[in-house]
């Protein structure tokens, strides 16, 4: 019997909508129809694989790859073939077993490239390879491989047919360069790349004349992450203790609520929601509510609001907190920064973004709006092992093979036990990679404990005399944790402005003697203060209390410091 090519398209077409839509099970149900026409359709046994991936029913996935693995691809669609590897490597990778799901990626990369030489691929297959790099993207960063997962999500914005998907890549592949990079010319130009991926169909007008009439100002944060999210740490004092004599302040909300959400959303009397809303529409209510600033405070982040900035739906529009780096973007004014990461003219220059500099640190740690938990000081773990336990609780995909080189060192300097933990140490396939990496740097493995992540990992840190910080892309939030569990931590101060976070933040606690400015000097403080039992005890006990009177935790000041900024730059732009 003849095979209905043009039906099994139409089944293809139709489960490339429902996957878009998420509809997994109407997406496999249009594998099963197609099989209907013919059972030895690739088309239609890959379709299953992938839905069945998706809905992690992977016996049934199991089950169509091997019908797959029997079946002759030369004699099918391209697109076939495409998906039927993307299928198999995104079983794989489902199932964390990163050496076997990065391989089937590359297989499928190299069929891509070599049908791409021709010009045969279909928009179906470029859908197709769209997921496959950003799947591909997400193992290679579970894995520690920031360089891969960078250049593959570059790959993805490049071969996505919409424009607006193509920005969204692109800005995800502008946030994994910093794993890396840290102020390199090719990472400042491709952020400002994204000032012309990023095409609106229009920009409000302001009139100037009628803002000059005084008022209070209206303040707008918007962010995706009013909820339980690492940045969230530091917004709390932007809603609840800013002058409400001056300041009319509004949040919107991308994002998706939690009880965190709740939290957020009692802080301010102007709350909008705005989950589910397209860019145009959120930035419509920003233009109705008659914002005087707008504050992004995701950056690149994922699913940030910078689409909504593209409209420049208010008249000063400014970036912070959420991202290390500058945004790109010619419609963002300032950016918000402080006088240790931006210290000179040739930081400003790797931003499009005019530095707004607080006074002190940046940021303003508020622990206490996410979580319940007090600490108070107690023994450093050495004094009942009798060694010293270094430890690293940031995301295993910013430490570089440099840093492992200076963490082997350290251990060598003494009795010393390295515990890491991240989502990599949960997975075996994950825990093989770390091994292997610290080996191939000459480091001793019996010298290392993985442990995976948890939502307890506030408690580990009382198994921890000190913290390691990760360079050139420092901890933000691991490294406040850590302090506020009594844990001091060696940071290592770069030459950019997303290098310095560890700097900054260390000065704001009152501890520059922890800060370094070379790996010979950070490994020597480690070292040394791992040597000095009563010094390292002694932090243990003060640290808490010593942080919560810090620059660092003063919400009130940090507030006043950057209320004072907005009158600044009103004061500027009504002088246009």
């Amino acid at each position: 019997m003849a095979v209905n090519r043009e039906a099994e398209d139409s089944w293809s077409d139709a489960a490339e909508m429902f996957l878009a839509d998420g509809n997994f099970q109407s997406m496999r149900a249009c594998g099963r129809e197609a099989l209907e026409l013919n059972n030895n359709s690739i088309e239609a046994w890959a379709i299953i694989a992938e839905a069945s991936v998706y809905m992690q029913g992977f016996s049934e996935a199991a089950e169509a790859l091997e019908k797959l693995h029997q079946l002759d691809n030369q004699k099918n669609m391209a697109s076939a073939n495409l998906r039927g590897l993307f299928a198999v490597a995104a079983y794989y990778g489902a199932q964390f077993q990163l050496d076997k799901a990065l391989a089937a990626y590359e297989q499928l990369f190299a069929r891509f490239a070599a049908g791409e030489r021709r010009g045969s691929w279909s928009e179906a297959c470029h859908r197709i390879m769209e997921r496959g790099y950003a799947f591909y993207a997400d193992s290679c960063l579970l894995g520690g491989y920031a360089d891969k997962a960078v250049e593959a999500t570059f790959n993805a914005s490049r071969v996505a047919p919409d424009i607006m998907e193509r920005a969204m890549y692109h800005s995800k592949a502008l946030f994994l360069t910093n794993y890396r990079e840290s102020g390199t010319q090719r990472q400042i130009k491709q952020h400002r790349q994204y000032n012309h991926l990023l095409r609106t169909e229009m920009m409000f007008p302001h009139d100037v004349e009628k803002r000059r009439k005084s008022h209070s100002l209206r303040i707008g944060y918007i962010s995706p992450d009013f909820r339980q999210h690492a940045a969230a740490y530091f917004f709390a004092p932007l809603l609840r203790d800013a002058n409400e004599a001056d300041f009319a302040i509004y949040a919107y909300f991308t994002g998706q609520a939690d009880h965190v959400t709740q939290r957020f959303k009692k802080m301010t009397r102007n709350w909008r929601d705005m989950a589910g809303k397209t860019p145009l529409e959120i930035a419509r209510q920003v233009f109705n509510d008659r914002i005087d600033i707008l504050v992004d405070l995701s950056g690149h982040s994922q699913n940030n609001a910078l689409p909504v900035l593209g409209y420049r739906p208010a008249p000063v529009q400014v970036s912070g907190i959420g991202y290390i780096n500058t945004t790109g973007l010619a419609v963002v004014d300032y950016f918000l920064t402080d006088m240790v990461c931006c210290p000179d003219r040739a930081t400003e220059q790797k931003f499009t973004e005019k530095p707004l500099r607080l006074s002190g640190c940046h940021l303003c740690y508020c622990p206490e709006v996410l979580r319940s938990l007090k600490p108070e000081g107690h023994d450093t773990p050495a004094k009942r092992n009798g060694y010293v336990t270094y430890g690293c609780f940031n995301n295993f995909a910013k430490v570089t093979d440099d840093m492992l080189v200076v963490w082997r060192n350290i251990l060598e300097g003494g009795n010393a036990r390295l515990i890491l933990k991240n989502k990599t140490c949960s997975i075996e396939s994950g825990r093989e990679i770390i091994r292997e990496r610290f080996k191939r740097v000459g480091g001793d493995v019996d010298k290392l404990e993985l442990r995976p992540f948890s939502p307890d990992y506030l408690t580990q840190y009382n198994d921890i005399d000190i913290a390691l910080d990760t360079s050139p892309y420092n901890g933000g939030l691991t490294t406040c944790d850590a302090l506020y569990m009594g844990v001091p931590v060696i940071t290592l101060a770069g030459w950019s402005h997303g290098s310095r976070y560890g700097e900054t933040i260390l000065q704001a606690a009152g501890l520059p003697e922890l800060v370094s400015n070379g790996p010979r000097t950070y490994t020597s403080k480690a070292v040394q203060l791992g040597r000095q039992l009563d010094k390292l005890n002694e932090l243990h006990h003060e640290l808490p209390k010593n942080l919560k009177k810090s620059r660092l935790m003063d919400n009130k000041s940090y507030v006043m410091d950057i209320e004072s900024k907005y009158h600044l730059i009103w004061d500027q732009y009504c002088k246009v």
